[in-house]
């Protein structure tokens, strides 16, 4: 199941928050701020996508994330590799590193990364 661009932007300010009340979400949007019912609308879809669940306390709802913020990505990158680069993720890793506008010192943090990556694996 994914979110809509909507929905994600709403599920970055639950991942950040981790517990909120409708103010609190509304309050971390940017200007012009959506309206109360479109937020509702797009957390009623959230909590039908079993992304999010929610605490009462009287008349009001707690949200909180029911999906990890990786677990939720991870999900959403290997299904990007499957579909456009063939299951390859050294397809991925070539098409990233030579279409992207990477610095030296960022491509060498990511060999940092891989190199640490291969000592893992080899033990």
């Amino acid at each position: 199941m994914q979110l809509s661009n909507s929905e994600e932007q709403l599920m970055e300010h639950l991942w950040k928050l981790e517990k909120a009340f409708m103010k609190d979400l509304l309050e971390a949007y940017p200007e012009p701020k959506p309206a109360t019912t479109t937020v509702a609308t797009l957390l009623k879809r959230m909590i039908d996508k079993k992304f999010v669940a929610y605490n009462e306390f009287g008349n009001s709802r707690q949200y909180y994330p029911l999906v990890k913020k990786t677990a939720y990505f991870s999900k959403h990158l290997n299904g990007l590799i499957s579909n456009f680069f063939n299951n390859s993720a050294s397809q991925f890793a070539s098409f990233f590193t030579t279409e992207t506008n990477l610095s030296a010192s960022e491509l060498e943090e990511l060999k940092k990364i891989i190199d640490s990556q291969i000592q893992k694996k080899k033990k």
